[in-house]
């Protein structure tokens, strides 16, 4: 559907992430009418990739007619990892959705606004429920070679296998309902194949548009893909409780500019959605109450991406899983993840080089320089493998230690991001440098990173959050402990963008979780005063 139905809804919800699905559905049970406006295309199984090099189905790049749902942003502190459809993350994520520990609780601008824990506990539990949520029962080889690690390391005891949105069963099979009692779609087992990050093609991974989306179109939401917001507009300035002109185009096949009305606006669109359409609605006068803390508290989860390439002879097939298996706890800070692709997907290969940890540029640069010369066979064993993906293991290293950005609309680039902590996050983090090492000489593999994390300092995340934090009022954040922004009435934000501390650990449970905490204070359409 590409044209709304009505002039008018209750809530014209902005993206359809975690915050935006969850959003959709409790408001639909309590009554409202409800529109979602999604910039990305929907996805059936049949259209998800083989592998990673079938670009155009994989990338989200719409001015090189790539019009898949992984995007890849390069911004001057960081690349960014996000997704894009209906569906949000969920479509590319890796399944996990572990409760952070307890300092993301009690730390951070939303700090002692609630008891958050406490408040958040049964929304955990619904989350976990309605993603599907269950222990991981199969540990592939990238599992079990973290598993070998902690038993060297002597914390054996810190690893478990991950909770994941994934149904497992018998593989291959095809079950009725399993979650919501036949409400929901058919699902089939898992088969790990370990391409969750590259789409399920087996139907298999609990994505948003099976649980959330799914049942809030039964009870009549409406979802239009393939259209982007750009304009939000008070009917009334002196009052915005009156509601907002919402005004959007198509952002695949340029359309004609629509618009309809909203009494509610729910902002879903993820950081690299929500922050600059709402930092370009401050600036262009649309919305000029907007918080001047719009954009700050970034954070990157503190993470590390390091990837290992096995030259053994005889190799196991580290794509046998699912994308993220287990997690090893290395200490009260910090998390390691074996991350794997499917077989084939390789592409990553391209955007590597060897990891060389440095303060300095040109040491760094002299240092690949150096192993260039120290280890020419292994790096050339590791660069033209045959079976890239089958020999490689993606470390995923993530911290609660806090550092942060602000993210500003760029005169030269559409975005750029500034230091404001007085570290910066950084892609050199010594604790995950070690660790791949270690796993390194297990498996004859020479650790790589990311490009520009070595060029440049920067680190490449796949969890980017805040910019849209809450707080007790507008000089330190932009939302409330409802979600509420700012200086406008019946304007919320529900995505990664309120994430106010670090939760060291995959986000996508909190941001669900916290948005159920939200959407349950807002009060059935029935029970308003007229």
């Amino acid at each position: 559907m590409s044209i709304a139905k009505k002039s008018t809804y209750d809530y014209v919800i902005i993206g359809s992430g975690f915050g935006g699905s969850v959003s959709a559905l409790r408001l639909a049970q309590k009554g409202y009418s409800v529109l979602v406006i999604e910039k990305g295309k929907w996805f059936k199984p049949k259209d998800f990739p083989k592998t990673n090099w079938d670009l155009k189905s994989w990338l989200w790049e719409p001015r090189l007619k790539f019009h898949g749902f992984f995007k890849m942003t390069y911004l001057n502190h960081v690349t960014i990892l996000s997704g894009v459809g209906v569906g949000g993350g969920s479509l590319t994520y890796a399944n996990t959705l572990p409760i952070p520990k307890k300092e993301f609780f009690t730390s951070g601008s939303w700090k002692g606004l609630r008891d958050w824990e406490e408040e958040l506990e049964v929304h955990y539990k619904e989350a976990h429920r309605m993603l599907g949520a269950e222990e991981n029962p199969y540990l592939g080889p990238a599992d079990n070679l973290i598993k070998n690690v902690a038993e060297d390391l002597g914390k054996e005891a810190c690893f478990s296998p991950a909770k994941v949105a994934v149904h497992f069963g018998i593989p291959g099979k095809t079950y009725k309902d399993p979650y919501f009692k036949g409400k929901g779609p058919e699902r089939k087992g898992c088969t790990q194949c370990g391409a969750c990050m590259t789409g399920c093609r087996y139907n298999a991974k609990n994505t948003l548009d099976k649980n959330y989306l799914y049942l809030a179109q039964q009870l009549g939401v409406e979802i239009i893909a393939e259209h982007e917001v750009f304009d939000v507009i008070p009917i009334d300035k002196t009052n915005t409780k009156k509601g907002y002109y919402v005004f959007y185009n198509g952002s695949i096949n340029k359309e004609k500019k629509q618009s309809i009305t909203a009494k509610n606006i729910i902002f879903s669109g993820g950081v690299l959605g929500t922050v600059p359409l709402l930092l370009k609605l401050k600036k262009n006068n649309s919305l000029p109450n907007l918080s001047e803390m719009l954009g700050c508290n970034i954070r990157t989860n503190n993470e590390s991406l390091l990837l290992v390439t096995s030259t053994e002879k005889k190799s196991k097939d580290y794509t046998k899983g699912i994308a993220i298996g287990s997690i090893l706890h290395i200490d009260e800070n910090s998390h390691l993840e074996p991350v794997r692709y499917g077989k084939g997907s390789s592409f990553f290969k391209l955007l590597t080089i060897p990891s060389v940890q440095h303060k300095y540029a040109i040491v760094r640069i002299l240092g690949i320089v150096a192993l260039l010369v120290k280890s020419p066979i292994k790096i050339l064993k590791t660069t033209f493998t045959k079976n890239y993906s089958s020999r490689t293991t993606v470390l995923l290293f993530m911290q609660t230690l806090d550092s942060t950005l602000r993210l500003k609309l760029g005169k030269v680039t559409k975005l750029k991001t500034v230091k404001e902590s007085s570290k910066s996050p950084s892609g050199f983090i010594p604790e995950a440098s070690k660790l791949a090492k270690i796993i390194g000489k297990k498996v004859k593999a020479m650790p790589y990173s990311n490009i520009t994390d070595v060029l440049l300092g920067t680190p490449t995340t796949a969890h980017i959050l805040g910019g849209a934090v809450m707080a007790k009022d507008s000089s330190i954040g932009v939302i409330d402990k409802n979600n509420k922004v700012f200086g406008y009435d019946n304007m919320y934000v529900c995505d990664g963008s309120m994430i106010s501390a670090n939760p060291g650990v995959n986000p996508s449970l909190s941001i669900t979780a916290i948005t159920e905490l939200a959407m349950s204070r807002i009060p059935d359409k029935k029970d308003l005063k007229t």
